[in-house]
C-alpha cells in the first residue's frame, strides 16, 4: 500500500469516526504493514493553516477547527426564560409598591417567598436591594432599577399601566406595606422560580374575607404586569 493511500485511508477513518481514535485504533483498522504514523505526521502537515487542523488529544486524534478561528464561529443567541408566576407576582408588587421589604411582600401576596425568588429577579437586572428601614430589626427594603423601566419601555414607576385600579386596591399607597403576619420571618425556603416550580406554603388566615381580598389583589397585578 503506497504512502499516499495509507495517508488517505487514515484521513477517511479519522473523518468518518465520530469519536478520537488512538494511534492503535488506526492500526487495528488499517492493511498490515501500513505505516499510521508517518500518514498522521503528512496529514498534519497538510492541514497546517487550513481552516481544520489534526490534533493530539491525550494520544486520540482528531480532526478539530482551527484554535484561531473560535471567536469568528461563536455564535450568540439570547435566551428568554419565562418567570413564573411567583416571580411575576413579586416583581409586580416590588414595582408598585416599593420600596418594600420582603416580609411585606409575603404579607401582600399571602405566601412565604422561597429562596432564591429575589436573586432571579436581581440576576436579570430588575430589582436591587433600596435602604433598610428604620424599624426594628432594620430590615432591607426592595426597589426595580433602570433596567427594569427599560425592559419596559417606562419613563417612570409612575408610568406602569393600570394605576387607577392599583391606587384603588392600595398597591400604590406610599406608606409602608401592610404589617408582617406573624410566623413570615424570613426563613429558608426552597423551590425553583421559573415556570412550572411554584410549590409555595400558604399563609394561615382565619379570616376568609382578607384571603378572598388577597387573591383579587394577587389577580390585579398579575393582569396589569401582563398587559405591558
Amino acid at each position: 500500500m503506497s504512502m499516499n493511500e495509507t495517508t488517505r485511508l487514515v484521513e477517511a477513518l479519522l473523518f468518518a469516526s465520530a469519536e478520537p481514535l488512538s494511534t492503535k485504533d488506526l492500526y487495528e483498522r488499517m492493511p498490515e504493514g501500513a505505516d499510521v504514523g508517518a500518514a498522521l505526521m503528512q496529514l498534519q502537515k497538510d492541514y497546517d493553516g487550513r481552516g481544520v487542523s489534526l490534533v493530539s488529544l491525550d494520544g486520540q486524534w482528531a480532526f478539530r477547527t482551527a484554535a484561531d478561528l473560535a471567536e469568528m464561529l461563536t455564535i450568540e443567541k439570547e435566551v428568554s426564560k419565562k418567570l413564573s408566576r411567583a416571580a411575576t407576582e413579586t416583581l409586580a408588587i416590588i414595582a408598585y409598591h416599593q420600596p418594600v421589604t420582603r416580609v411585606e411582600v409575603e404579607n401582600i401576596r399571602g405566601v412565604t417567598t422561597h429562596r432564591g425568588m429575589l436573586d432571579v429577579l436581581i440576576e436579570a437586572g430588575w430589582v436591587k436591594p433600596g435602604r433598610r428601614r428604620e424599624t426594628p430589626g432594620r430590615p432591607l427594603t426592595w426597589v426595580t432599577t433602570p433596567g427594569f423601566l427599560d425592559q419596559f419601555s417606562l419613563e417612570s414607576i409612575m408610568d406602569l399601566p393600570g394605576m387607577d385600579d392599583l391606587k384603588a386596591s392600595g398597591l400604590l399607597d406610599r406608606r409602608p406595606a401592610i404589617e408582617a403576619i406573624p410566623g413570615l420571618d424570613g426563613g429558608d425556603d426552597t423551590g425553583d422560580l421559573f415556570a412550572g416550580q411554584d410549590e409555595e406554603t400558604s399563609v394561615d388566615s382565619s379570616d376568609e374575607e382578607d384571603a378572598e381580598d388577597e387573591h383579587e389583589i394577587r389577580m390585579e397585578i398579575e393582569k396589569a404586569l401582563e398587559g405591558m
